[in-house]
């Protein structure tokens, strides 16, 4: 493969000597942050030294994992990779143990003093420490506890380990008969285009192989996941959380608020899913419509090719909005390797962004020629330009955002590329076509990861009362939210009870809602640039730069939206509804 559709890895380290030098030099400021043990609350300049070193720690500690884990995610079955993972994985558990009585012994120090170093102009670079140490001090456990459950981390984080190494690297989802009558390979990659394929037959062999497969081991899945949920369960409790739930959203810098209204405003508004559903049905032609048939687009006449030369141009030109340094980073991105672009034997399924501090993003893809990877590249570019502009703007700490944040602007670029592809097409049936890709956009976003947040929050609780869940109360769970969020235009067969296993962000527990307040987010803004609303562009460039120096909630705010509130989430629907009437007009 061109070595020009990989990653550059050298950018982190040229060589092994140089990864051997960090690992070293970090190790000689761990041991330096140890002087400070037992000292932090003498006085403001201690903490201030303190916390120095524990930036220039963070950042080699960020350049060892970063390139053992993307090394590791090119082939997770090379066992120099594995090893080279494990490696990092214990320089994360040592870092983690290592410091672990900073915040601890900042708890000690009391609050009227942490207050008035957070007004001290010369502490300034650490004033979001301080006041996150101000906001967490009634869950931060004795230096002890912290130390006890960092030296556990390796542990705790087994679930979600096991679980990727058993479907990435152990799974093989067998053959189905093509189209064309050709026997041909089921891949994660090849999913998703085997499910919008023309014929009802070969999107019944993927659905039915890949979802098979994943109940052949739903017994050993459900252990994994359930222990999971039980570690977030014990830690929130540990911790003084009043639940899991809780736990999750704070450290999201969000509130429980924000889960349940953006679950009740979705439930109240599921008639327009299940109004969009019969209109696909009817689109499609079908007396009944399976799950598996609800990918397909009834005005898409063939899987249609680009390359990955083409698809750049597009999502440069569809991004312009965003301003001429935007664009020229991008570029810079495209031309000295940031993307390992295509899927490869054993390489980590999916698409991500990694933003390497000091370096530079890094976005994996599994590029397969589709159309409908161009759309990928846009998001995970979207966060790519997060991580750039907050890597240039702010410290380390700082810059680190939320989830809740990053899915805003991943999605935000999404939308301006769908809306860019509609505006330029002339042809009426592919016009239709697009506007039918963005309506699977929001449904996907919206309403599908919200039907997901609403199983995390029913489980979550199940566990928390004490009760005992097998596989197939989970398999009901999930098939009854797939019941309700379709309606009675999707025909269920049983093998969608298997669904659930297949989702490896429940084992971050309650990460996928931020999908929905980010599409929720990302059409509020999506619509002031399209608008060209006068210094908008700025304001949310200014949003992105600003990173995780505040709260994800008052970042949204300077862009005018509340996530506390029902307005962003009617505002989405209310754009799902007229994206469905425009489509009613085509057709």
């Amino acid at each position: 493969m061109d070595k020009k559709y990989t990653w550059n890895l050298k950018d982190i380290f040229d060589s092994q000597e140089s990864f051997e030098k960090s690992k070293q030099d970090l190790g000689n400021i761990l041991v330096d942050i140890q002087t400070y043990r037992g000292k932090l609350s003498e006085s403001s300049q201690k903490v201030y030294e303190c916390y120095q070193l524990y930036e220039k720690a963070l950042e080699l500690y960020e350049k060892l994992y970063a390139y053992g884990m993307l090394n590791y995610h090119l082939d997770m079955a090379n066992q120099e990779g594995v090893k080279l993972f494990k490696e990092v994985e214990a320089i994360e558990a040592n870092f983690s143990q290592q410091t672990a009585f900073i915040v601890p012994e900042m708890t000690k120090i009391e609050d009227a003093q942490l207050q008035e170093w957070i007004q001290d102009k010369d502490f300034i670079r650490y004033k979001r420490v301080l006041q996150r140490i101000l906001e967490d001090k009634k869950h931060i456990l004795s230096e002890k506890e912290e130390q006890l459950l960092a030296n556990y981390s390796e542990v705790l984080d087994a679930s979600e380990n096991v679980y990727e190494t058993l479907t990435n690297a152990e799974f093989k989802y067998g053959k189905l008969v093509d189209e064309h009558g050709q026997s041909v390979t089921l891949t994660d990659g090849t999913y998703g285009k085997f499910l919008r394929n023309l014929s009802a037959e070969v999107r019944k062999q993927a659905f039915h192989l890949m979802n098979g497969k994943y109940s052949e081991f739903q017994n050993t899945i459900t252990d994994l996941y359930l222990m999971s949920v039980k570690e977030m369960t014990i830690t929130s409790k540990v911790r003084g959380y009043q639940s899991s739930l809780e736990q999750a959203v704070l450290k999201d810098e969000a509130s429980c608020k924000v889960y349940e209204k953006l679950v009740d405003i979705v439930n109240r508004n599921l008639s327009v899913n299940h109004e969009f559903m019969k209109l696909k049905k009817q689109m499609l032609g079908l007396e009944a419509m399976y799950l598996y048939d609800i990918y397909r687009n009834p005005f898409a006449k063939k899987e249609e090719k680009i390359s990955f030369e083409e698809a750049q141009k597009e999502v440069l030109k569809a991004l312009e909005g965003l301003g001429d340094e935007y664009i020229a980073t991008l570029k810079q991105g495209f031309e000295n390797r940031w993307i390992d672009v295509f899927e490869k034997p054993n390489k980590r399924t999916g698409a991500y962004n990694l933003g390497v501090y000091g370096v530079h993003p890094y976005v994996l893809m599994n590029f397969v020629n589709s159309t409908h990877d161009v759309s990928t590249i846009a998001h995970e570019l979207g966060h790519s330009m997060h991580s750039y502009y907050a890597n240039q703007t702010q410290n380390i700490i700082d810059s680190d955002y939320t989830i809740m944040i990053a899915e805003v602007a991943s999605t935000v670029n999404e939308i301006l590329l769908a809306e860019y592809k509609i505006k330029k097409e002339k042809d009426q049936s592919k016009k239709a076509e697009l506007i039918y890709e963005l309506l699977e956009m929001i449904r996907a976003t919206l309403f599908v990861q919200t039907m997901f947040a609403e199983f995390e929050k029913i489980v979550h609780e199940k566990v928390e009362k004490g009760e005992m869940l097998s596989s197939e109360d989970l398999n009901q769970i999930y098939y009854q939210l797939n019941q309700k969020y379709f309606g009675e235009a999707v025909t269920l067969e049983e093998v969608v009870k298997y669904g659930w296993l297949r989702i490896p962000h429940f084992y971050r527990g309650f990460y996928v809602y931020q999908y929905a307040t980010g599409i929720s987010s990302a059409i509020a803004i999506s619509r002031k640039i399209l608008a060209k609303e006068n210094g908008f562009v700025e304001k949310y460039i200014e949003m992105l730069k600003q990173g995780g120096s505040k709260k994800s909630l008052e970042l949204l705010k300077m862009v005018g939206i509340d996530l506390e509130e029902s307005k962003p989430y009617e505002d989405a629907i209310l754009f799902y509804q007229t994206q469905i009437e425009e489509l009613k007009k085509i057709v």
